[in-house]
């Protein structure tokens, strides 16, 4: 089952200058049709910026390219992207679903919680990062909750889809936020979404909490005591987009 990994945001922090992160997408494969991970900014945040994405440029230095688009991108690999019938999203933070109406006609899936959260008055100053002209156009969504299932030894949902795919519980970034998982022929697949950074890199543990929440020291635990399964979350460094293989 190939899995196509998209870098759908390059954001580059002013400070400290060496953090150049990319947005991380994963176009899957399924029995089901080609299922998208994520969407990063859309083709209408380019042509009409957002307030949240204009402070976002000018806190970080970002190329804003609409090559990024996910929907710009799929096209590229010679996909239509009507063929793109599911979105499966982590959270609905602006830089992860922007791109819901470039695929008008996909079915969303989402945990409940994310999406009551989106359309309920701020309750954080995460949620200010919710923009629901992002869900105007009304696209078709299919919700979640816990079900008392478990993957390994978090509790998880299945998704409907072959080969398996799971969303992962993983509240605090957003009241509803998962990580998603994936079979893969190579093995599992952790995308832990905005519950963690980059795995490979030594990234400050008091900032990871304070933007990201308690979830990392345990995630990595994870990783460390089951090698097999691959780890990432949504802002890798770029090195890792410039480097990539394509299960």
């Amino acid at each position: 089952m190939p899995v196509r990994i998209l870098n759908c945001l390059t954001v580059c922090a002013r400070w400290p200058s060496d953090w150049k992160t990319g947005t991380l997408c994963l176009l899957v494969q399924t029995r089901q049709g080609w299922v998208l991970v994520d969407t990063g900014l859309g083709n209408e945040d380019y042509s009409h910026p957002t307030t949240f994405t204009r402070v976002f440029r000018v806190l970080t230095k970002m190329p804003f390219d609409r090559r990024e688009t996910a929907v710009h991108q799929i096209m590229q690999l010679g996909i239509d992207p009507q063929e793109v019938r599911h979105i499966v999203l982590t959270h609905m933070h602006f830089d992860h679903c922007g791109g819901l109406p470039d695929f008008p006609h996909a079915h969303v899936h989402v945990l409940r919680k994310e999406y009551d959260a989106v359309n309920s008055p701020p309750a954080s100053f995460y949620d200010l990062a919710y923009v629901r002209r992002h869900i105007a156009h009304e696209p078709e969504f299919v919700l979640y909750e816990e079900t008392g299932e478990r993957w390994f030894d978090f509790p998880a949902i299945r998704l409907p889809f072959e080969p398996e795919m799971w969303l992962v519980p993983l509240p605090y970034h957003t009241r509803g936020h998962c990580g998603v998982t994936i079979q893969t022929e190579q093995g599992w697949w952790l995308h832990c979404g905005d519950a963690a950074g980059d795995f490979r890199k030594n990234l400050p543990a008091w900032a990871i909490r304070l933007v990201l929440g308690p979830h990392e020291p345990r995630l990595r635990a994870f990783g460390e005591a089951h090698p097999e399964i691959r780890l990432t979350s949504s802002h890798m460094f770029l090195d890792f987009f410039a480097s990539k293989e394509n299960l």
